[in-house]
């Protein structure tokens, strides 16, 4: 709730920002990469058996670490709309479709052997940051919020996830999550560049692991870098 206060009290500030700056509009499109990771955070997880007792696995070592986040960066893609109020200190509100993809390898256990496998995460969503900046020349610097709702996911963490819980799955990804952007741009004519850095204030993802009432909490959350080409309409 603080975090959606935090949006909402921001949101509302941008009325009056946007009058003040009214005779400055631009409005365009933009698009370009994102170059995600998903974090998992610090947590440690025993698999159980029936009973309850540490599920032992290669050379009778407990079987832990189930699930390990991944450093490596995945590719994904984002397009959509910017308007822009305001010339030297500006409001920046922003529609995206956006494409994000992380990893994170899971240990199984087959016939007594651990067994490491890989798992791709994929989502897509609509992003809507909410930005101000502030311009020097051709020079700008940008921060605020960012929400984003969910439109899809591919699966892939309900089924990598399915061994090691008892609920449901079905609202494994939040249907919205607060985050934040800061970054840089240059504008050259009509055509603009972003950099920003992209990080959670909330979970994308929440899910109880365990067996027998023995649980533990999954998270992700998302760390991304955006890079995007704009073209001002006017």
């Amino acid at each position: 709730m603080k975090k959606l206060a935090m949006v909402l009290a921001f949101a509302a500030l941008c009325p009056a920002l946007a009058q003040a700056q009214l005779r400055s509009f631009s409005f365009g499109v933009k698009g370009g990469v994102n170059l995600s990771q998903f974090k998992t955070g610090d947590f440690v997880t025993t698999r159980l058996n029936a009973n309850g007792s540490p599920q032992v696995g290669f050379d009778g070592q407990v079987l832990r670490d189930n699930i390990r986040e991944s450093f490596d960066s995945k590719t994904g893609w984002a397009y959509g709309i910017y308007t822009r109020f305001g010339k030297n200190l500006y409001l920046q509100p922003e529609l995206l479709v956006s494409n994000k993809r992380g990893s994170f390898e899971i240990v199984r256990d087959i016939n007594g052997q651990p067994s490491t496998e890989v798992v791709n995460v994929r989502t897509t969503s609509f992003d809507v940051p909410l930005l101000v900046g502030l311009k020097g020349g051709p020079l700008r610097v940008v921060a605020g919020p960012i929400v984003s709702f969910r439109i899809s996911d591919d699966q892939r963490l309900r089924d990598a996830l399915r061994d090691y819980t008892t609920g449901t799955l079905n609202e494994a990804f939040s249907r919205a999550s607060y985050g934040y952007q800061i970054g840089a741009g240059l504008d050259i004519f009509r055509f603009g560049i972003d950099v920003r850095r992209e990080g959670s204030l909330s979970d994308i993802a929440a899910v109880d692991l365990g067996a027998d009432g023995n649980s533990n909490q999954f998270n992700q959350r998302i760390k991304s870098w955006q890079v995007t080409l704009a073209y001002r309409f006017f």
